[in-house]
């Protein structure tokens, strides 16, 4: 019988020793702003936070009604109630990011993967994906929701709309619901040709399709939708009554020291019953926002000039280093996913099992525990992801790689050219260095 994933050897989470860009000013002073305010926030959000958000999703293609809103003190507590009041097993992709599985055996919701096909991850598989259904059915279990990430922590990569679309095909044939986790969307990175951004303009428009009506707090100018090869796109284009959109806005909006996340429902009795579901659980545990950071996800959510700037200048900096990152250990031997969105990279070490057993590296908590003393600083083995242990992959944040203190990275961020940064190159050559010293003369 297929039995429930393991736990992993210890629940990582998202956002620790990874570090972050500096808050932007115009939102710390925001934040700063309500600092005396002695109301709580409402379950869920205010008003004006539900029509931010609207706007928001209204700016990516997905028309949004206020009472469909959702908002938390962070994606993990958001996607801990919404897994609480769906019922049922949870699917999950192989491999996925480190903080699902924990979740939903906090909510005691056993956990299957199905794995990621070759070309991206954050996605099972189709096929995959319904005989991991039909043969947990056949063992006596009750498979009800698929955790997916169209742009995808651990790998870094973005799922092709093809591929999504025959997911979610398939989950609506076996009456999943499906969870979008869609943190990374706005950090998907732009082509080589794309001129930097300003705070004037910001990124231009997104491919495909008329734009969507201007909000009524400004001109249209969407944070996403880089031109190129790269396009994301949202299971609830697709089969919008049976999916939530989850969105944690550290992501891209605001620090992860200021939790904030966004779930939009279904517009139907499922996310009638979801809202209730996620109210009576956020409401039992004081899940609300914080009435400061409320403040500043509100601005954060409007998306003015300085916070499109931010969002296209990370993408920017995330991708340069990145591709650099992917091109010098590719030309080690050391296989990964080419990245395309976020500051992640999952590589994997199998081609070198052999002279890694010659330095007494057989595992991917050894890997962990080799290139986490080597580097300095947090690098999670696989089998914080759903793979096995005996697989020798690794993640990479690249975050770090655009400097060690706020000052290197804003000015990693300014560059017309982040990898002409003095740091930025010591870093890279730091990272080449260690995965050097594991391949064979």
């Amino acid at each position: 019988m297929q039995r429930p994933a393991p736990a992993p050897h210890s629940a990582a989470t998202p956002w620790a020793a990874e570090g972050a860009l500096p808050p932007l000013p115009e939102l710390a002073a925001r934040l700063a702003a309500a600092t005396g305010r002695s109301q709580p926030e409402p379950v869920g959000g205010a008003p004006e936070l539900h029509r931010a958000a609207c706007g928001y999703w209204a700016r990516r293609g997905l028309h949004t009604a206020p009472d469909q809103v959702f908002a938390g003190a962070g994606g993990q507590p958001l996607l801990l109630a919404l897994l609480a009041a769906s019922g049922g097993d949870v699917l999950l992709t192989r491999p996925s990011a480190a903080w699902y599985a924990p979740l939903a055996r906090l909510a005691g919701r056993p956990t299957y993967h199905a794995p990621a096909p070759a070309p991206s991850g954050g996605v099972p598989d189709p096929f995959a994906l319904l005989e991991t259904v039909r043969r947990v059915r056949a063992e006596g279990g009750d498979p009800r929701v698929l955790v997916l990430a169209v742009a995808d922590d651990p790998t870094g990569t973005v799922a092709p709309p093809e591929l999504l679309h025959e997911v979610c095909e398939a989950a609506a044939a076996e009456d999943l619901l499906i969870i979008s986790d869609e943190t990374w969307r706005d950090t998907v990175h732009p082509t080589a040709a794309d001129p930097p951004p300003t705070a004037a303009t910001g990124p231009p428009p997104r491919p495909g399709g008329a734009a969507p009506p201007e909000p009524a707090d400004g001109p249209e100018r969407p944070a996403t939708g880089w031109p190129g090869e790269t396009v994301v796109v949202s299971p609830a284009e697709m089969v919008p009554d049976r999916v939530v959109v989850l969105t944690d806005l550290a992501g891209a909006l605001t620090p992860p020291s200021w939790p904030a996340a966004i779930a939009r429902l279904p517009a139907s009795d499922r996310g009638a019953e979801l809202h209730a579901g996620l109210l009576a659980a956020l409401g039992a545990v004081r899940g609300e926002l914080p009435a400061p950071v409320a403040a500043a996800a509100l601005h954060a959510l409007h998306e003015p000039a300085p916070v499109r700037a931010r969002t296209a200048a990370a993408a920017r900096a995330y991708g340069a280093v990145g591709t650099a990152a992917y091109d010098r250990l590719t030309d080690l031997g050391v296989l990964s996913r080419p990245p395309r969105a976020g500051h992640h990279l999952y590589v994997d070490l199998a081609e070198l099992r052999g002279p890694l057993a010659e330095r007494g590296i057989a595992d991917a908590v050894d890997l962990e525990r080799h290139l986490t003393r080597r580097l300095g600083r947090p690098v999670p083995g696989g089998h914080r992801f759903g793979d096995a242990p005996d697989d020798l992959r690794v993640r990479l944040s690249t975050l770090p790689l655009l400097g060690a203190d706020d000052e290197q990275r804003l000015a990693t961020l300014a560059a017309r050219d982040p990898l002409e940064r003095p740091h930025v190159r010591a870093a890279l050559t730091l990272l080449e260095s260690a995965f050097s010293e594991l391949t064979p003369d």
